[in-house]
């Protein structure tokens, strides 16, 4: 019989659990990208409601997803992966496609219908994780190979990566091929390989901006002093905002001042409004999402579950970091949403599948141990 310290115990560490901590922080960002939504939009032309009800539908969306991944068998869907993963290349193939994908100041991200929009890229980080977790762990004793260990993963990484920058996105293609190259790393695979990959990638990356005239120019900007009219009221913000803020709605950036104030540089808003202490609060609270989610790697019953799980958090983690940077000017301008906080359905519904997949893992990491027959794993290729 269990004694009561036991108990007591086994509830505490239930409450200090690395996965339910990440879940926590991810509502109290989405609380505060909710209430700081509203206040951006207040004067909008569509009325203040307009992108917090598109935004509520959002997270209950996400949180159905969140609830359905999390009831999943991981390892089931496993068998799954490559189809899985074929899917999203063939949906970031579509929008491609004229007349299929919808094209919006020159950029073809986006399926759908009416007012109904999917920007396919943000689903297929996650594809581009479960491929690449499933290939590296069925291949982990031959990661030491150039062909088995390198080329192959790095020839998965290149199909979902490079398929994006045609649409062209070159933030979430950067992501992809950052986070594919992490993963690869953490496998095993040999440094004389990596290094060379991450020249070439910076190569490939810096022609095409050359020959993008959009990107040159927000890169010619990035390095000049005379910073673009959007990174310039964005910083404008924060210094109006200073220690205090100016308070919920009384900001002025959003006020047709600050292009993208809902989305992109909603972090900018958040600055103006709530001052230092919040903009601080949002690092923070990234950072312990970062630091929980390594923590609960130690648990990780195979490389697989390691590789998935890693993804996941590196996917809400290196995004923050990139939108944090490129709204404090020390990044190039890129568009790219902040986790949970700003408006737009597709990432929501990413961040809920990628809670999700934690939260599977926090349940079904610490069952017991299965008989031999039943939880032998066929990891290695023949």
């Amino acid at each position: 019989m269990r004694s009561k310290h036991a108990d007591d115990s086994t509830q505490a560490g239930s409450l200090v659990n690395p996965a339910i901590i990440i879940i926590v922080c991810a509502l109290g960002l989405t609380f505060l990208g909710l209430t700081i939504l509203f206040s951006a939009s207040a004067w909008f032309k569509k009325g203040p409601y307009f992108y917090l009800n598109k935004q509520l539908i959002g997270v209950i969306a996400a949180g159905g997803l969140c609830f359905v991944i999390s009831r999943l068998n991981l390892d089931y869907v496993r068998r799954y992966a490559w189809w899985i993963g074929g899917g999203c290349l063939v949906f970031l193939l579509l929008v491609l496609i004229p007349l299929v994908g919808i094209s919006v100041n020159g950029s073809r991200r986006w399926l759908g219908y009416g007012s109904v929009r999917m920007q396919v890229s943000e689903f297929a980080k996650l594809g581009l994780v479960f491929c690449l977790a499933h290939y590296l762990a069925l291949n982990q004793t031959r990661i030491g190979e150039f062909k088995r260990g390198f080329a192959y993963p790095i020839g998965i990484i290149g199909a979902f990566a490079g398929l994006t920058l045609l649409e062209p996105d070159f933030g979430v293609a950067a992501l992809m091929v950052a986070v594919g190259l992490v993963l690869l790393f953490l496998a095993g695979a040999k440094w004389r390989y990596i290094i060379p990959a991450v020249a070439g990638v910076g190569g490939l990356f810096s022609v095409a901006v050359m020959n993008n005239p959009n990107r040159l120019r927000r890169m010619t900007e990035f390095l000049s002093e005379e910073k673009s009219y959007q990174l310039r009221q964005g910083l404008a913000a924060f210094a109006a905002g200073g220690v205090e803020g100016a308070g919920l709605g009384q900001g002025r950036q959003q006020l047709s001042y600050l292009p993208e104030a809902h989305t992109d540089y909603i972090f900018s808003v958040v600055g103006e409004e709530l001052g230092l202490g919040f903009t601080m609060g949002v690092v923070v609270t990234f950072t312990v999402i970062l630091v929980a989610g390594l923590v609960h790697l130690r648990r990780a019953p195979n490389l697989f579950h390691f590789l998935l799980v890693l993804g996941c958090v590196l996917l809400i983690c290196v995004q923050a970091i990139i939108n944090l940077g490129v709204v404090t000017a020390i990044f190039p301008t890129k568009g790219m949403s902040l986790p949970f906080i700003s408006a737009g359905l597709s990432n929501l519904l990413l961040m809920g599948m990628l809670l999700g997949v934690i939260l599977n893992t926090q349940r079904t990491w610490g069952r017991a141990a299965l008989p031999e027959r039943a939880r032998r794993m066929r990891e290695v290729m023949a």
